[in-house]
């Protein structure tokens, strides 16, 4: 049972996309999650070296969908819609998930779309038949919310919760976890419904480590964090893992957290959640042994390397 929801980089691998997570996983049915890698850099015969623009098909399903850039500065998105109606919108990036928001854009359940530029995007998903309107948020206009305090600081952008963007079910979020900080904590579920106070949740982590920001470390450093879940009444599961850029955890159910991200190494991970209760909300219950935890955070100082963004990443590289 130990790990049997967790999958290394690149096990997830199909239909073109470096990770696809969807309902043809057994025990998986309420989201999903495809990672494309678009292109990348080539020679030339000037230089020596040079990017190709690579692209990727989304073909019309009964899924809502969120893209969003994980690294790479520009992307074009050609979509066409359930009643013929076609558009193209273009999504700023960013050099890599530690540098802020990205652009993203919602398409509603049953649109098609090709997805070009160089670089890496992310994919949300969710089966419904429900209709949204197609919409775009800017970088700028993603909520970014500070969690915790002390070594439980942590950045959040919510750009598809509910103060994001308007979807039929899926809440997504990314979490900035600075090094030796820990987030995903206490430990908590959503796989029970109950009225007001936990609602059933499906969860996806998508995981990504990097150097910390302003280190100077060799070229074998090889950042990771450490994550966990483990049974509750709803099912058993026990994941403890060392986790490292690409990979997925799963989560239908259980305990999960922390994530602890190591000395030395920032972690980022990429939350995709839906499920079966009507109203899309997220209500959790804390683990009863470590919830008292929260009490602690009152009156201590906030991590001051948060927030991470694009105008602190470009100061920082500077010095």
């Amino acid at each position: 049972m130990t790990n049997e929801w967790f999958h290394p980089r690149g096990t997830l691998a199909r239909d073109g996309f470096e990770s696809n997570v969807d309902a043809t996983l057994e025990g998986w049915a309420h989201t999903g999650l495809k990672i494309a890698d678009l292109g990348g850099p080539v020679p030339t015969e000037t230089d020596g070296s040079g990017d190709r623009d690579g692209s990727v098909e989304l073909p019309a399903e009964a899924v809502e969908r969120v893209i969003v850039p994980l690294s790479g500065e520009a992307f074009t998105v050609d979509y066409a819609l359930a009643d013929g109606t076609t558009g193209t919108q273009a999504l700023t990036g960013r050099p890599s998930v530690f540098h802020g928001p990205a652009d993203c854009l919602y398409l509603p359940t049953g649109t098609s779309a090709s997805l070009h530029g160089v670089g890496r995007l992310a994919v949300c998903e969710a089966p419904t038949t429900e209709t949204r309107p197609v919409q775009f948020l800017t970088a700028a206009e993603v909520p970014v919310e500070l969690r915790g305090a002390g070594r439980s600081s942590r950045q959040v952008h919510n750009f598809a919760t509910p103060a994001g963007l308007d979807c039929v079910k899926i809440i997504a979020c990314e979490v900035i976890t600075p090094a030796e900080n820990w987030s995903s904590f206490p430990p908590h579920k959503h796989d029970e419904a109950i009225t007001g106070e936990e609602s059933r949740l499906e969860e996806i982590y998508y995981f990504e480590t990097a150097v910390s920001r302003g280190v100077d470390a060799p070229t074998s450093a090889d950042p990771f964090a450490l994550f966990t879940t483990y049974s509750s009444p709803a099912g058993e599961i026990e994941t403890s893992a060392i986790v490292r850029t690409g990979d997925v955890a799963l989560v239908p159910f259980g305990y999960h957290g922390p994530l602890a991200a190591a000395p030395g190494y920032d972690n980022y991970y990429l939350n995709v959640m839906a499920g079966p209760d009507p109203e899309r909300v997220w209500l959790i219950s804390d683990d009863p042994a470590h919830g008292w935890v929260r009490e602690q955070w009152e009156g201590q100082e906030f991590d001051d390397r948060l927030p991470y963004g694009r105008e602190t990443a470009d100061a920082t590289e500077e010095n």
